[in-house]
């Protein structure tokens, strides 16, 4: 993350949230499931082929736009405006989400083989493989900040340094 970002300025996250990582993975997954179906397609036959990966990742568009614009449009407004009455639902809400998230990486690794491409492997398919290894970091980074600078600062309990 930048230097130049004030990651406990919560105001100011969850914008760095909003434009980095919300953008990002809506530009990433809906090229990553089409990426995904056509080697599918193509190599139905290998056995190394990521089959239902293209499944996967269009079950994590539908899940993520409802877990991001809960954030957009409940949860970060809050933040901005400083409430924290009732906070703890939404947010406790978004850490369910994000375990599913991490579900959903471990699926990823299992099907791609750890995100290891198989010899001989298609530029289709080397792109895509390279596509899931930035958007799993890109998602791992973003739930990171999220649930240990973001929501700690609104949660009862330790709080962080300032």
């Amino acid at each position: 993350m930048p230097d130049t970002v004030p990651i406990h300025d919560a105001a100011e996250l969850t914008r760095l949230i909003e434009t980095r990582y919300h953008a990002r993975h809506r530009e990433q997954l809906p090229v990553l499931a089409e990426m995904s179906a056509k080697v599918e397609a193509v190599h139905s036959g290998d056995k190394n082929v990521p089959a239902g990966l293209s499944d996967l990742l269009r079950h994590l568009i539908d899940e993520m736009e409802v877990h991001m614009k809960t954030e957009e449009l409940i949860l970060f407004p809050a933040i901005r405006k400083g409430w924290k009455p009732d906070i703890e639902h939404p947010i406790a809400v978004m850490r369910n989400d994000h375990e599913n998230h991490v579900h959903g990486i471990a699926e990823i690794r299992a099907l791609t083989n750890g995100l290891t491409l198989p010899e001989g492997a298609c530029r289709s398919w080397t792109a895509l493989y390279s596509g899931l290894t930035e958007f799993v970091a890109d998602l791992e980074e973003h739930m990171r900040l999220e649930n240990e600078v973001l929501f700690p600062q609104f949660e009862p309990g330790d709080q962080p340094d300032d």
